[in-house]
């Protein structure tokens, strides 16, 4: 496993990529209403990334676990969608919905990531509870970024909080290494139970770290199955009994001065 250490010079332009990838996800967030496709979302995000001159590092992306490149500036995952929901114009948000947007860009060769959990007008009490969990579990998840921790600290944070509320993060999904490249070493999980010793193995974490920290929390089951239609969508991964998941993502450096969110959305 080779995980990239970045200096703090480098870290401020991840920082900038962030800088980014936060205002696209803003931006885009204020569509979000009933009687709009998750298409018209993508379409949004491409005019941003056009308007400020950044590419987008989905778009085309060939990830380590596909054959094939993906379509979309964004990942569009609404209700038992977990990730890597494929924007469609026959998919159309509803009111109770809840919808989880994932953007990432390059921006001067460095790449900023981060993802968001966007209620579709009024959501039941218990996906108001999810996105509070998910978000807290980010939270606790970013406190545990120290360096002479480890990534298995990373990952029981989110899964202390995500048990607190009854709820499950889902295997086989996590988080990862940033920097240079979207997805680097070293794979974070959400679930305890995806360290293995073999495929998964704990890290001690490291000053000039950079890791994407994503939690994603299921009302019910911890396991996800691939869209039914995979010819049509190879992309898309739901809950296996198809209960609702939330999606929050930050970027964090691992400094001497501790952990530092690159992907600060501030409130408003």
């Amino acid at each position: 496993m080779a995980v990239e250490l970045y200096s703090f010079k480098e870290i401020e332009k991840i920082k900038k990529a962030c800088d980014a990838v936060v205002y696209v996800l803003k931006e885009v967030a204020k569509l979000v209403k009933p009687g709009i496709s998750t298409w018209d979302l993508e379409v949004r995000a491409r005019e941003l990334c056009k308007d400020l001159r950044i590419k987008p590092a989905f778009l085309n992306y060939k990830p380590p676990f596909s054959d094939i490149k993906y379509p979309a500036a964004l990942c569009v995952s609404v209700n038992s969608a977990i990730v890597h929901g494929l924007p469609k114009e026959e998919e159309i948000l509803k009111e109770g919905d809840i919808v989880s947007i994932d953007f990432g860009a390059f921006v001067d060769g460095y790449a900023g990531d981060s993802a968001i959990t966007v209620p579709v007008g009024q959501v039941d009490e218990q996906k108001e509870l999810l996105m509070k969990a998910t978000k807290e579990a980010l939270e606790e998840a970013t406190k545990a970024c120290v360096a002479g921790n480890w990534l298995s600290d990373i990952t029981n944070a989110i899964a202390n909080v995500a048990n607190k509320y009854g709820f499950k993060p889902v295997k086989g999904l996590g988080g990862h290494g940033i920097g240079r490249r979207v997805h680097e070493d070293p794979y974070v999980p959400n679930n305890p139970a995806d360290f293995d010793g073999k495929r998964v193995k704990d890290l001690k974490l490291k000053q000039g770290m950079v890791l994407a920290i994503e939690p994603m929390i299921a009302v019910g089951s911890d396991e996800y199955v691939h869209e039914e239609d995979i010819k049509k969508d190879p992309w898309t991964v739901r809950t296996k009994d198809n209960s609702p998941c939330a999606h929050f993502e930050y970027v964090v450096a691992v400094t001497k001065e501790g952990p530092i969110v690159l992907t600060e959305f501030g409130h408003g």
